[in-house]
């Protein structure tokens, strides 16, 4: 016996396919007869979706994985490009910030003629 072909629409590839169903959808728009969600009905669908997926527990280890191998990712490249100090502690002196100059402190440039003659 001969192996199943592909026939009709699973046959085309799926640029066409995606075209065909794009010209049924805008058509089914201007009928009026496409289909509306309202908010009650999103909702169930989310969270019937929600559920369905939640029960399989390697895929909800798989995507629980790629996050924290992203979060590790982020967290040596802030280590390597020098931001680790921004959780360290820093003293905070009246001075001000050490290499920041001291707090208050007025620049040495020349007075302008109305501050000159106050």
């Amino acid at each position: 016996m001969s192996s199943k072909s592909k026939r009709g629409f699973a046959s085309m590839d799926p640029e066409r396919q995606r075209e065909i169903a794009s010209k049924g959808g805008r058509a089914a728009h201007q009928k009026g007869t496409a289909h509306e969600w309202s908010r009650d009905e999103a909702r169930t669908a989310g969270r019937k979706g929600g559920e369905v997926v939640s029960r399989d527990r390697a895929h909800m280890a798989a995507i629980g994985r790629e996050g924290g191998e992203a979060r590790g990712r982020s967290t040596a490249r802030q280590r390597q490009s020098g931001f680790a100090d921004r959780e360290s502690i820093v003293s905070i002196t009246r001075e001000g910030m050490p290499g920041h100059g001291a707090a208050g402190e007025r620049s040495q440039a020349t007075p302008t003629q109305g501050e000159a003659t106050r």
